[in-house]
């Protein structure tokens, strides 16, 4: 059973990485093991806990990157009017990442987001606050305890390793961070992590 999980385990991270990966930058720097566009390259890990919190800081990098490059009086900007304005879509993320990585049964306490942010630097407030929660949270478990099931929220069943809820944020936050290129696309902006060097 514990192989049969490893396994598991080792499948959700390569999948993960492979995500991150083929989205870095083929230029010199990424081809020698730098993070090229996408950020400073991953620590070098022997444990699974300190590849989740890598990739959580590469995500986080990824999607403050993205935030702040978008203009201060573009945050109300909708690329139609019946989708929601950018603020919306970035408190959405540090809303969402609050709520799963607080069913995860850790001890530092969850930020109060200000889900109504609108101006730069309030929506940048609440992101960074969720990121910095997420963050030290993960820093709570070991490779076994990510491994161990919690009750989480009920779209992801019963119960969910630990690993997975966390996961499921990030791949949540990834697809949010797609949809948020295409703002600032509209508006004029490249994202940093597509700049090639």
């Amino acid at each position: 059973m514990m192989r049969v999980l490893t396994l598991c385990v080792a499948g959700m991270l390569s999948v993960a990485s492979a995500g991150l990966v083929a989205q870095a930058p083929q230029g010199d720097q990424g081809r020698r093991g730098g993070g090229g566009g996408r950020g400073p390259a991953a620590p070098a890990c022997t444990t699974v806990a300190c590849d989740v919190q890598g990739d959580w800081e590469r995500n986080r990098g990824l999607l403050v990157g993205l935030v702040e490059a978008m203009p201060d009086d573009k945050f109300g900007a909708k690329p139609t009017p019946a989708q929601q304005s950018f603020a919306e879509r970035v408190t959405h993320v540090a809303n969402i990442d609050v709520k799963l990585i607080s069913t995860l049964g850790g001890k530092t306490p969850a930020p109060t987001i200000n889900a109504q942010a609108t101006s730069k630097a309030d929506v940048l407030t609440a992101l960074r606050a969720s990121m910095d929660y997420g963050a030290a949270v993960l820093k709570e478990f070991n490779d076994q305890q990510l491994q161990e099931r919690v009750t989480s929220l009920p779209f992801l069943g019963p119960t969910a390793s630990r690993l997975r809820v966390i996961y499921f944020s990030m791949t949540h936050s990834q697809d949010i961070y797609g949809q948020l290129v295409v703002y600032l696309r509209l508006n004029g902006v490249t994202p940093p992590a597509s700049n090639r060097p």
